[in-house]
């Protein structure tokens, strides 16, 4: 990556962190090494994502055949899913760490520097959770991203929770028949209405497992799974509509529903699309540097 220039004798981290696993990725100039660990989403679990930071951390460093005593010289760039609400950011921050410098921010962020190497740009995050954003000019543009179940449209987890909604609609013959029935119920190894106790509490990261399905009946032609499909590309078409408002040429899809609902949507927004340069734990890793270097030219 000619655009990922590590400072000599710095040891940097990136670190994404979202609803369902960490990522942390070490770089210096003789050292490369990555690591995956738990959530790490403040928001939903302070603890957990702050041990699976950590967790994450160990785990590249030792994937780099660095010892773990090199933990405290880490330079972290830190991207966290929900510490866009400022509560949680303060929290976050006033964090005693065991790095030597920890510069935070949100995930959207870091997914718009790595897919960009480090330039300017816009993505949506198709995922557990759904979100759109640009970086222009130093000007950031948030759309979405209000957490499940309240937004997050088009997101893995909001087709789960629309596909439940329209197999307990079929069940009371209130609506109509659908294979996702069948579908879910294997899925989640009950039948009936006791799908409603197996879903019963059940977190974003749960529901987005039920994604799959839905695209799966959708491709299949059950026309119940298409309307939500469709429903949820609808809406990503809006937030690339609002992305391009901005200023904006072209965007990046990223998350794990991307490949699967791009199809989905018009030729019209997808002719916009441009491949991503790099994953948001590099971005994580440029954000660390670009503030390190700013900080240390302060003073």
């Amino acid at each position: 990556m000619e655009f990922l220039n590590p400072r000599p004798g710095v040891l940097y981290l990136g670190i994404d962190g979202g609803g369902s696993k960490c990522r942390a990725t070490v770089v210096a100039q003789d050292y490369r090494g990555s690591a995956v660990a738990g959530p790490a989403n403040p928001f939903q679990n302070m603890d957990q994502a702050l041990d699976s930071i950590v967790d994450a951390a160990a785990g590249a460093l030792a994937d780099a055949g660095l010892p773990s005593s090199a933990m405290g010289k880490l330079v972290a760039g830190v991207g966290l899913a929900g510490v866009n609400i400022p509560r949680i950011f303060r929290q976050v921050s006033d964090w005693q760490h065991p790095f030597a410098r920890l510069y935070l921010t949100t995930d959207i962020h870091i997914a718009c520097l790595g897919a960009h190497g480090g330039e300017d740009g816009a993505v949506i995050v198709a995922g557990t959770g759904s979100v759109g954003y640009a970086c222009r000019n130093g000007i950031s543009h948030n759309f979405g991203a209000h957490g499940f179940p309240f937004g997050d449209k088009g997101s893995g987890a909001w087709l789960g929770l629309e596909a439940m909604k329209a197999i307990l609609l079929a069940m009371d013959e209130l609506g109509p028949a659908t294979s996702l029935t069948a579908a879910i119920e294997a899925h989640l190894s009950t039948s009936g209405l006791n799908v409603i106790a197996a879903m019963a509490g059940a977190t974003s990261r749960t529901y987005g497992s039920l994604a799959p399905l839905v695209l799966s009946q959708a491709e299949a032609g059950d026309a119940v799974a298409q309307a939500i499909v469709q429903e949820g590309a609808a809406y990503l078409e809006a937030l690339a509509g609002k992305l391009l408002d901005t200023g904006a040429d072209s965007f990046c899809m990223l998350g794990g529903l991307s490949p699967r609902i791009i199809p989905w949507m018009s030729r019209e927004v997808t002719e916009h699309l441009v491949d991503s340069r790099a994953d948001p734990d590099i971005g994580a890793v440029l954000y660390g540097m670009a503030q390190h270097e700013r900080q240390s030219l302060a003073g």
